[in-house]
């Protein structure tokens, strides 16, 4: 899952983006409007966790441009006002859900993966295949009912393959998903957080190498 934080309190945005990752997100941040519209229209977005009184841009004129582009991603809007008039102007606007500053990081958390879920086709909270259970909430996964102990990266490599359902996932997009847009496209880091996955998830092995397109789940 991949989110775009958008919020000009620096420290705020920045200690938001390190719980995301700590919860195996990939996560961008930026600090004004405008650097918000110009990293949405280039990157893929699940969710955009909005400021609403941002500079440059304001919070609300970058959730309409948003809406007008339809932007796949789901917004979540942020404010330091909790005045229900201002959670309707916010979902007016387009927003998706609506959240008021001072805020719980764990009801963050289950709002993000809320929305992240309705960004695209339909997906159930938690994904199973081949004997493989991994859910996403809790941070847990288990083959077969073992339960096993997987880095941040490995856990969303193997969250991006369930929801591909058997289908191909490139490195590129394991890069972009998994990842944010500070790695270095030409590392090799996919395939080595695939050497430790497939190690950690045993046998028989179940990640099948698509040469030259990527990787899969295999079905049964």
């Amino acid at each position: 899952m991949r989110v775009l934080i958008v919020e000009d309190e620096r420290v705020l945005a920045d200690t938001i983006a390190e719980g995301l990752r700590e919860e195996a997100m990939a996560v961008d941040v930026v600090y004004d409007g405008d650097d918000a519209l110009e990293r949405a229209s280039y990157n893929e977005y699940d969710v955009v966790v909005l400021d609403r009184d941002l500079p440059t841009v304001h919070g609300d004129d970058v959730c309409r441009e948003l809406v007008a582009r339809r932007h796949a991603g789901r917004i979540l809007m942020l404010t330091a006002s909790g005045d229900v008039d201002d959670r309707v102007d916010g979902l007016s606007l387009g927003a998706d859900d609506y959240l008021p500053k001072p805020f719980v990081f764990s009801e963050l958390v289950a709002r993000v993966r809320a929305l992240s879920r309705r960004s695209g086709a339909p997906v159930p909270p938690v994904l199973e295949r081949r004997g493989i259970r991994l859910d996403p909430y809790r941070r847990r996964v288990a083959r077969d009912g073992r339960e096993l102990r997987l880095t941040k990266k490995e856990f969303a490599v193997l969250e991006e393959l369930l929801r591909a359902e058997g289908g191909v996932v490139s490195a590129e997009r394991l890069l972009e998903r998994a990842w944010d847009e500070n790695i270095d496209p030409f590392s090799n880091i996919v395939r080595v957080t695939m050497a430790t996955l497939r190690r950690k998830l045993g046998e028989p092995p179940v990640i099948e190498t698509v040469t030259g397109a990527g990787y899969r789940l295999e079905a049964l």
